[in-house]
């Protein structure tokens, strides 16, 4: 394995309190961060995710333990060299509003360019090639007053990337944007660390894009130890169901997602795979829980236009749509809480 950009050893946590005394929110932290890996780290507000990030990147000391950049120690650097080694993008929105993408992409050269930020060929030519990466060379000339927040985000990963910096830090890149944006800022971040052997770690709310870009997970919660692994080998293992079962949320291992918790009636589901998988969503949300098949009543899905409901004493009814099926079953009066 390669060696970790980032590792901490007895690393704690926190923040000043009003006697001026740090607390600690987390203790015992032994992490790593591996080039080439997209890390999620994910957790409630005031679990400290924010702390945390801006723990590794030295905007705030440690309370206790040490933190390794590069197979040394983080103090060891002055702030110009770990520009050099780490980029930061933060949740606020940017208030360049003024200035140009071109222009704000070109502030990732700084450390490069010195106090005067002359730019040379080599300084344009990564910030065109950072513009390129995000998709964003046709928007070179806008004002970042005028772009998207999906637009604004990748501008600011192009920043980052000017910097030419092996580790990119992250602190929630998706929070303001819709779907859409959610999804291609990480697919870009992806991109980026696989591609580019970039360190990726970024906080986010986002379950479902964490478990299936991110390479690690580190999950953080108040007042419990952090848990670190691949998704895959979080949910075999049962962590997700205790680090996100609520008293009225539920994490379900087969789909990846956190759903409201109730009492369900199984039910028999077979049939084709793409039909009884969307069958089988509309039942957990009428109450409902998709089972092995058994005796009736169950549910028999031939294709999308066909799906047959076979009810007790031989009786069954063919069904053209999941609208009419739940229309049907609406007489069984499924237990829910």
């Amino acid at each position: 394995m390669e060696q970790p950009v980032i590792q901490t050893s007895g690393l704690s946590i926190g923040y000043a309190g009003k006697s001026g005394k740090r607390k600690a929110l987390h203790e015992e932290l032994y992490l790593t961060l591996f080039p080439g890996e997209t890390t999620c780290l994910l957790g409630l507000n005031g679990a400290g995710k924010s702390t945390l990030l801006r723990t590794l990147c030295g905007f705030q000391p440690p309370v206790k333990g040490g933190i390794r950049l590069m197979g040394k120690p983080l103090e060891a650097y002055s702030q110009a060299e770990r520009s050099l080694l780490t980029g930061v993008v933060l949740t606020e929105k940017t208030n360049a509003g003024g200035i140009t993408v071109y222009e704000l992409v070109s502030l990732g050269r700084h450390p490069h360019t010195g106090f005067f930020g002359r730019l040379k060929k080599h300084d344009r030519e990564v910030i065109e090639n950072s513009l390129e990466a995000v998709g964003m060379v046709h928007k070179s000339d806008s004002y970042v007053s005028e772009l998207s927040d999906g637009e604004r985000q990748k501008a600011m990963i192009a920043k980052t990337l000017a910097q030419e910096c092996p580790i990119i830090l992250l602190d929630e890149p998706t929070a303001f944007l819709d779907i859409t944006g959610r999804i291609e800022t990480m697919i870009l971040l992806r991109k980026l660390a696989t591609e580019q052997q970039k360190s990726i770690l970024l906080s986010t709310h986002d379950i479902d894009q964490a478990i299936r870009m991110g390479d690690r997970l580190w999950l953080l919660e108040k007042g419990s130890p952090m848990v670190c692994g691949t998704p895959e080998d979080l949910i075999l293992k049962g962590v997700f169901e205790t680090f996100f079962g609520k008293e009225q949320m539920v994490f379900e291992p087969l789909s990846g997602r956190l759903n409201v918790k109730t009492a369900r009636t199984p039910i028999g589901l077979e049939g084709e795979p793409l039909t009884s998988h969307w069958v089988g969503n509309a039942l957990i949300r009428n109450g409902w829980q998709a089972a092995e098949t058994g005796p009736p009543p169950c549910i028999n899905c031939i294709s999308k236009d066909r799906i047959i409901l076979k009810l007790p004493g031989g009786r069954q009814k063919e069904t053209s749509s999941v609208e009419e099926l739940l229309v049907e079953m609406k007489t069984l009066r499924p237990v829910q809480t």
